[in-house]
């Protein structure tokens, strides 16, 4: 619940703390930041780079994919990577364009009571992410701005195919925390790219990413995890459906395309959990 991780977060406008009265979180400059019906509350300055959050249509279709455990094998690797890592069982942690609250649910249900943040642009996906675990505050805002938390707050922060701040994420991680990135590969669902239209993944990915955390945090472990998948049509609808590239695809090639598929398609699940530590 959102009560759970005030005490996490910071007045956007003036960084000062924030307490909750009824439906409202305050801070003593007197900004306020009303919560919604379904529990998220968005805590934004206003100006900036400016992030565009998923739509409702997207969100639904990433629910769905997820819900059908495509992706179970990589919530459980990072679960089990920030249980690992967790100092003791009251843990703060954030997860940084947390979507729907997959994968922080996942992280919190291995760490006995700890406590999440789960931070996102999409009021869409807040509004699922806010129900996704008894345990988790969900809250809008921007990774490319200052992070609504407190310096040194969580013990641990990830990002599953999301942006990453890296001066932002160190600051919020205390010493000795830590950051968990997951990210593809160059074969992750290689064989859908060109048929559905996706953005393709950088060679040099695990390159680029230490370069940009490694001068506010330094590069610890790695894994890949990886397997295939037989997906349904439905499946391949939702995954061309919830990513970044359903920004740019044309919806009747794509679906023309779908409507051609066999029965099952095969599909390459390859990411990296990479783990850097605050020191």
């Amino acid at each position: 619940m959102l009560s759970d991780v005030v005490g996490l977060l910071r007045c956007p406008h003036c960084a000062g703390d924030l307490a909750r009265s009824d439906d409202i979180l305050a801070c003593a400059a007197g900004h306020t930041f009303d919560i919604a019906r379904r529990g998220h509350v968005t805590l934004l300055s206003g100006g900036g780079h400016g992030a565009r959050g998923d739509t409702s249509e997207m969100v639904a279709a990433r629910a769905a994919f997820l819900d059908a455990g495509h992706y179970g094998a990589i919530a459980s690797a990072l679960a089990d990577t920030c249980a690992k890592a967790a100092p003791g069982p009251e843990t703060a942690v954030l997860d940084v364009g947390a979507g729907t609250g997959h994968y922080l649910a996942a992280v919190l249900e291995a760490v006995k009571g700890a406590v999440g943040v789960a931070l996102d642009a999409s009021p869409a996906a807040l509004r699922r992410a806010a129900r996704a675990h008894p345990r988790i505050g969900a809250v809008g805002g921007d990774t490319w701005r200052a992070l609504p938390l407190k310096d040194s707050s969580v013990a641990i922060a990830t990002t599953v195919f999301a942006p990453r701040n890296g001066a932002e994420l160190a600051r919020v991680i205390a010493p000795g925390g830590t950051l968990v990135v997951v990210t593809p590969t160059v074969r992750h669902l290689a064989e859908l790219r060109a048929p559905l239209g996706l953005l393709s993944v950088d060679p040099d990915k695990a390159g680029r990413l230490e370069r940009q955390l490694e001068p506010h945090l330094t590069a610890k472990v790695s894994r890949t995890v990886e397997y295939e998948l037989a997906l349904a049509p439905a499946d391949v609808r939702n995954l061309a459906a919830m990513g970044p590239s359903a920004w740019h695809a044309d919806a009747a090639t794509l679906a023309a395309t779908i409507a051609a598929l066999p029965p099952w398609t095969a599909a390459t699940v390859s990411v990296t959990l990479s783990s850097f530590r605050r020191t």
